[in-house]
C-alpha cells in the first residue's frame, strides 16, 4: 500500500514510519497540515493516517491548526481516500465529530503499531471490494501476509513487482492504466517511466508463466490480469 502518515510528534512519526516500511508499505510522511495537503493533493494514496491537532506549517511560530479541517476540504473535493485518524483525542464526542468529517476509522493513542496496520488493511479492501485472498487460475494471492503462490509454491518477488500484481489484482479483471500503476509505484521525487514499467510487467509474465493467469496489453488503455485457460 502507498500511505500517506500525518502526525507532528517526531519519535513517534518515525516508530510508525519503520513498522509500515518494514511491512513492505511505500510511506509518505508529513509533520504539518501543509505538507500534508500538498502531497494528499497532489499523489494518490491507498489510505492516510491523520493525526487531528497539528502545526498549520513547520515554523515554531505558524500555530495550530486542526487535521479534520483537511479531511473536509479533501472530502469536499471528492477523495475518497480511506482515512484512518490517529490522535490523543479518544473522547465519545470527538470520535464522532471525526466521523462526520468523513473519517473511515478512529484509533486513540496509545495505540499497537499491528493494530494500526491491521485496521488499513481492512480499511483498503473494503474501499476496493477486494477480498484477503484472491485468485485466478492456478495463481493466489494474500494480501494480509503479501504472499504469493502457483500451483501452491509459493514465489518470491520483489516489492515493486508485488505491488504491480496486487494493483492488478484488485479486483482481478480490471483495466488498470499505465498512469495509474505508475502514480502508485513512483517515487514522489522521480516519476517511473514507461519502459521501467513495461519492464516489471515483461517480468511478471515470464514468472507467472504456466500459471493460468496472464497480463493482457490494451493498447491506449493500460493492462489486464485474467485467467489464462490455454495454460
Amino acid at each position: 500500500m502507498r500511505i500517506l502518515l500525518v502526525e507532528d510528534d517526531p519519535v513517534l512519526l518515525s516508530v510508525v514510519q519503520r513498522s509500515l516500511s518494514d511491512a513492505g508499505h511505500r510511506v509518505e510522511v508529513a509533520s504539518d497540515l501543509a505538507t500534508a495537503a500538498h502531497w494528499w493533493r497532489v499523489q494518490p494514496f491507498d489510505a492516510v493516517l491523520l493525526d487531528l491537532n497539528l502545526p498549520l506549517q513547520q515554523r515554531a511560530d505558524s500555530g495550530m491548526g486542526s487535521g479534520l479541517n483537511l479531511l473536509r476540504e479533501m472530502r469536499s473535493r471528492g477523495d475518497r481516500t480511506p482515512v484512518l485518524v490517529l490522535t490523543a483525542r479518544n473522547r465519545t464526542d470527538e470520535r464522532i465529530a471525526g466521523l462526520d468529517a468523513g473519517a473511515d476509522d478512529y484509533l486513540g493513542k496509545p495505540f499497537e503499531l499491528a493494530e494500526v496496520e491491521a485496521r488499513l488493511r481492512a480499511l483498503v479492501r473494503r474501499s476496493q471490494g477486494a477480498d484477503d485472498v484472491v485468485q485466478v487460475g492456478q495463481l493466489q494471492l494474500e494480501r494480509q501476509a503479501r504472499r504469493v503462490r502457483v500451483h501452491g509454491l509459493e514465489l518470491t518477488l520483489p516489492a515493486r513487482e508485488y505491488e504491480v500484481l496486487a494493483e492488478l489484482l484488485t479486483p482481478p479483471g480490471r483495466t488498470v492504466s499505465k498512469k495509474d500503476l505508475s502514480d502508485k509505484l513512483s517515487e514522489f521525487q522521480d516519476a517511473l517511466a514507461d519502459n521501467a514499467l513495461e519492464a516489471f510487467i515483461s517480468r511478471l509474465r515470464k514468472k507467472l508463466a504456466g500459471s493460468g493467469a496472464s497480463i493482457r496489453t490494451l493498447r491506449g488503455l493500460g493492462y489486464r490480469l485474467e485467467e489464462d485457460p490455454s495454460e
